[in-house]
């Protein structure tokens, strides 16, 4: 005689398993779409901090290691730049030089933060790196002492920078030659890789004088 109670209970049976399998990975997923929402929430935090200030907040020490309000520069268009000495991309220094030569009467200055963090590409003393710019390059825009951009010992300046404008996948520093362009009162409105060149900068800077 055929039992038609039998695959009903196969279908139950079969109903609770999956449904035992769905409510765990259903779980873990609300568990995960949770942490992401926190973990957004306090990069949005660390953002909204950033946008409470301006470049004026910080002090550096110069190349010479003179103690230096940034608050100096206020008024200013500045493009900050890490920089490295054996660098693929040291020979920027000239453009970035030929940028400050052309608008610093306008209010346009460039600041070189040495950095030697990306395969020890800056490993020389201070004087060593001043003495490199300026027989090689003729620097003459401000540059200053050598820090780190990344990691628990980056200056409190690449904090804000990086924070008030975010990078490729990450926020971190990717290289040498980042750059940001900061605007007259003091906020990061651009922010430039390695590769892009100072001349490709030079329209931005205009709109901003």
């Amino acid at each position: 005689m055929f039992n038609a109670d039998k695959p009903i209970c196969k279908a139950n049976n079969s109903y609770r398993e999956v449904t035992m399998k769905i409510i765990p990975l259903t779980s873990y997923i609300i568990l995960v779409l949770l942490f992401a929402l926190s973990m957004g929430a306090g990069g949005l935090k660390a953002k909204e901090a950033a946008a409470q200030k301006n470049m004026y907040d910080f002090s550096v020490k110069t190349i010479d290691g003179q103690e230096q309000s940034l608050a100096q520069y206020k008024g200013n268009v500045v493009l900050i730049v890490n920089v490295a000495s054996k660098c693929g991309f040291t020979p920027q220094y000239k453009g970035l030089q030929e940028l400050y030569d052309k608008y610093k009467n306008r209010g346009f200055v460039v600041l070189g933060f040495p950095c030697n963090q990306f395969l020890s590409q800056e490993p020389g003393t201070n004087d060593e790196i001043k003495h490199f710019c300026s027989i090689n390059y003729g620097v003459t825009f401000p540059m200053f002492d050598k820090i780190d951009v990344n990691g628990a010992n980056a200056h409190p300046l690449y904090k804000y920078l990086t924070s008030a404008k975010g990078g490729f996948i990450t926020d971190s520093i990717k290289w040498n030659f980042t750059k940001f362009l900061v605007d007259r009162k003091g906020a990061v409105v651009k922010r430039y890789p390695p590769q892009t060149v100072p001349k490709d900068i030079e329209e931005d800077i205009k709109q901003y004088l």
